[in-house]
C-alpha cells in the first residue's frame, strides 16, 4: 500500500479522486489549503502528496517550501497546464505533474511510479520540462516572476488577456475581493503602477 495525502481546496474533486484510485493506494489524509496542508503532510508522513497547483494560502509551491526536504514524494495534480505552473513546481521539489484528466488506472500508476522514486509527467507537459531545464535556448530563470505564487500568476496572465475582476472571479472560483488583492499583491511585488503597465510586462515574457 501506498500512503498518500490529497491536497486540494475543492472537496468534490477529493471525494472522486479517493473513489478512482485503485487498492494499493491508501489515503492518509486530506487538506484544502496550505497551512493545512503542512500540518497534515508533518503528521501523517505519507509516501506521496497529490498537491493542487492553486490553494489558497500561497498554491503549492509554497507547501513545498515549508515542507521539503523531505522523504515524502510530490505529485502535482492540477487542471492547469500551463508552462509556469509546471515548471514552478518542478523547480519547487515535485517529482511530477498530472493534468486532472488523467483517468484512475493512470493516476493509480503515476502515484506508485513516483513512490519508487521515478519522475511522471502528462506527454505534453515534459516538453516544457525538457525545454526548461536542458535545452540550449530555454528562457532563463525570472526572479521576477518566481516571486508571484502560482495563483498570483492566473490571476495576472487573465488580466494580460483582456478578462475583468468579475470574469477572473467566475474563472477561478473566487471573490473579486480576492482577486483585488491578488492584483494588488503583484503589482507591488513587480513594482507596477496599474493593470496596463501589468499587461505589457505579461506580453514582454510571453505568458498571455
Amino acid at each position: 500500500m501506498t500512503r498518500v495525502v490529497l491536497v486540494d481546496d475543492h472537496q468534490m474533486f477529493r471525494t472522486g479522486v479517493k473513489a478512482e484510485l485503485g487498492p494499493t493506494i491508501e489515503v492518509v489524509g486530506e487538506a484544502a489549503d496550505v497551512d493545512e496542508a503542512v500540518t497534515v503532510i508533518k503528521a501523517a508522513k505519507p509516501e506521496v502528496v497529490l498537491l493542487d497547483v492553486h490553494l489558497p494560502g500561497g498554491g503549492g509551491v509554497e507547501v513545498l517550501r515549508r515542507v521539503l526536504p523531505s522523504d515524502t514524494k510530490f505529485l502535482a495534480l492540477s487542471v492547469s497546464d500551463a508552462a509556469e505552473d509546471v515548471i514552478g513546481v518542478v523547480r519547487g521539489g515535485a517529482r511530477g505533474y498530472v493534468t486532472k484528466t488523467i483517468s484512475g488506472p493512470e493516476l493509480t500508476d503515476a502515484i506508485g511510479r513516483v513512490a519508487d522514486g521515478d519522475a511522471v509527467f502528462s506527454p505534453r507537459l515534459a516538453g516544457f520540462v525538457l525545454d526548461a531545464f536542458s535545452a540550449s535556448d530555454a528562457p532563463a530563470i525570472d526572479p521576477e516572476l518566481d516571486q508571484l505564487t502560482a495563483r498570483e500568476r492566473e490571476v495576472l496572465r487573465l488580466i494580460a488577456r483582456g478578462y475583468a475582476y468579475k470574469e477572473i472571479a467566475k474563472e477561478l472560483f473566487i471573490s473579486v475581493k480576492t482577486v483585488e488583492t491578488h492584483v494588488s499583491s503583484v503589482l507591488r511585488k513587480l513594482q507596477l503602477s496599474n493593470r496596463h503597465e501589468l499587461s505589457r510586462w505579461a506580453a514582454a515574457r510571453r505568458l498571455v
